[in-house]
């Protein structure tokens, strides 16, 4: 690239120096080819001379470091075009070279640079007549008015190409910001898209979890439940049918209703228009908790002190049953406890809840396997509530929960 710059620049120079011998020798004789006119105006035939050559040389050679030089190329111009001009006359030495360069300046420099190059070689063109010697003729006239009017346009031409060049590189500047700030966009785009395909997944996978609790609870206590009137009816077959035909109807009447849940659930996961889901369970249904209790055999106690279902959110009175149907689930699974106690209080600030049983305690790797102490306390820490599975010192489990009063006070969901 540097051997191509200064070639191209190596190529204007010797064209400089070309077009300025071809004014020197040819243009004033083809202009005016009759000696007595010449000799009128005061302009002699002009012939090459080794002085004039060297002038021309001079004034054109430093053009060959314009691109890397701009102000030593146009002094050195500018100040060899002065002197042989001195010497030589008005006429003889054509300004070709100092133009150039002047016009270099004005395109690679800043404005006030460009205005000052022009002041000094429109000077330098002004003054050079009164430092040289010989009468004033109307030909030197007209030559003084030429290189002064070349000075002007060439600086003004210059300046017009360095603002032209300043505009289309602001406009590339700012195509390219575009550009970038439309990438950035489209980035930003794509990471929203991400973000929301996550936050999407991430939904899809607690409604998942949801409704993997869900089938737990309802699997879990129905088969419990029929699993005892199974029993008992097996027991009770030959002894007394009545009652053995009595712990049938049950079993058949809790596996049907088993059923109807999980179809209705399926249904809605399916997205059946006619699916149908029955009304989510709450602490009204308490009495069916101690029902299913006695008859897998184990005494149970139900207290429930200023508690008021009617003042509780929703989703808290269904959060407060789930947890105790999974306790209740588990005591008859795993406990083989023969007393159990539910104990439901509204202290005012928070509402406590207390599932007890006198059994065996929970068996080792419960609480890590299953999905139903997960569960529960899934529930309770999502209504910013403490839970705990603790051993009795007499014997037994205890489960605790506690869920902060904060809706008191405030207008709330209700039924």
């Amino acid at each position: 690239m540097n051997a191509t710059r200064w070639l191209v620049d190596g190529v204007i120079a010797a064209g400089a120096f070309g077009f300025g011998m071809l004014q020197m020798t040819i243009a004033v004789n083809l202009l005016l080819p009759d000696e007595f006119t010449r000799l009128m105006l005061g302009i002699r035939a002009l012939a090459p001379s080794a002085l004039a050559i060297t002038g021309i040389l001079l004034t054109c050679l430093p053009l060959i470091g314009r691109e890397r030089l701009p102000w030593p190329a146009f002094a050195l111009c500018t100040g060899f075009w002065f002197l042989f001009t001195h010497l030589l006359g008005i006429g003889t030495l054509s300004l070709v070279g100092p133009l150039i360069a002047l016009f270099t300046v004005a395109y690679d420099r800043s404005r006030t640079e460009c205005l000052t190059a022009g002041i000094l070689l429109l000077g330098c063109v002004l003054v050079v007549p009164f430092l040289t010697p010989g009468p004033a003729s109307p030909f030197n006239n007209l030559i003084l008015l030429q290189n002064a009017t070349l000075v002007v346009a060439v600086s003004l031409a210059g300046y017009a190409f360095h603002v032209r060049e300043d505009f289309l590189e602001a406009a590339e500047t700012r195509a390219l910001q575009a550009e970038q700030l439309q990438e950035a966009e489209r980035l930003r785009a794509e990471e929203a898209f991400r973000t929301a395909e996550a936050e999407a997944s991430q939904r899809v996978e607690a409604e998942r979890v949801r409704i993997a609790r869900e089938l737990h609870d309802v699997t879990a206590h129905s088969l419990s439940a029929v699993s005892i009137q199974a029993a008992v009816a097996e027991r009770l077959l030959e002894s007394d049918p009545e009652a053995a035909k009595q712990a049938i109807v049950k079993v058949r009447k809790v596996a049907k209703e088993a059923l109807g849940d999980m179809r209705a659930m399926v249904g809605v996961l399916r997205g059946d228009e006619d699916a149908q889901m029955e009304p989510t369970e709450g602490t009204d249904r308490m009495g069916s908790l101690v029902e299913y209790l006695e008859g897998a055999g184990v005494e149970c106690d139900l207290f429930m002190y200023g508690y008021d279902r009617a003042v509780v959110p929703a989703h808290v009175d269904v959060a407060l049953f789930g947890i105790v149907r999974e306790a209740c689930t588990n005591i008859v699974r795993h406990a083989q406890a023969t007393k159990a106690t539910i104990d439901l209080r509204d202290l005012g600030e928070s509402i406590v809840l207390y599932v007890c049983d006198d059994g065996c305690g929970m068996p080792d790797g419960l609480t890590a396997s299953g999905h139903g102490i997960e569960g529960m306390a899934e529930r309770i820490r999502l209504l910013d509530g403490a839970f705990a599975v603790t051993e009795r010192s007499e014997g037994g489990t205890c489960v605790q929960a506690s869920i902060p009063a904060t809706w008191k006070g405030r207008a709330h969901d209700q039924r």
